[in-house]
């Protein structure tokens, strides 16, 4: 049984860092990661809509500082960062719909997930169009044409509000939050050394 959920968003630059750096944690635990598609725009709403007016404040020092700061991780995180892109903030209701349709074979939404983090913060692309989507889908492997026809359904719609409601009902504020053990919830890809730490028995 895999040890860790790992609930995010595509639009997240944080979430595309953590998903990359927290491999060597979960191979030095011998665990696995469960992804998690959700919708971060109704987290946001739901608990934390503070966000909206810091990000609004490009120019404030902590925005200022942020946005130093995201660089250095990206380059610490050994993952490439062409941010923020003219489509930043991303509208990834589309996206995480894909994501839902796959999140029941792990391997493929795992691929899938990883191509469309570069299309977005490499490329730049705009994963709010569903053309770009099935072109990820499909240069990785998958039939974007179907996923997009299922992305469409009732049943995947519902699917990523009820994981979104899951992540905001077990205390999630934000993209990325991950649990270890169902129990311990950590958020964002700084708190990956107290995964760490709990995953190999050293957390207090």
């Amino acid at each position: 049984m895999n040890r860790v959920e790992f609930f995010y968003d595509l639009s997240s630059p944080w979430t595309y860092m953590a998903f990359h750096a927290i491999r060597p944690v979960l191979a030095e635990a011998g665990t696995g990661m469960t992804l998690r598609p959700l919708l971060v725009g109704g987290v946001f709403n739901a608990v934390n809509e503070g966000v909206y007016a810091n990000r609004a404040n490009t120019q404030s020092p902590k925005s200022k500082a942020l946005a130093k700061w995201t660089k250095e991780w990206a380059a610490y995180a050994g993952v490439p960062m062409n941010f923020p892109s003219p489509y930043h903030p991303l509208r990834s209701v589309h996206a995480m719909r894909f994501c839902c349709v796959l999140e029941e074979n792990q391997q493929a939404l795992d691929h899938f997930s990883r191509a469309a983090f570069e299309a977005y913060f490499r490329d730049q692309r705009n994963l709010d169009d569903p053309a770009e989507l099935i072109a990820v889908a499909d240069a990785a492997g998958l039939d974007g044409d179907a996923l997009a026809d299922m992305a469409q359904s009732q049943a995947v719609k519902d699917r990523l509000r009820t994981n979104t409601d899951e992540a905001i009902a077990r205390g999630a504020f934000g993209s990325p939050t991950i649990f270890v053990d169902k129990e311990h919830m950590y958020f964002g890809n700084d708190q990956l050394p107290l995964v760490r730490a709990r995953l190999l028995g050293e957390a207090q």
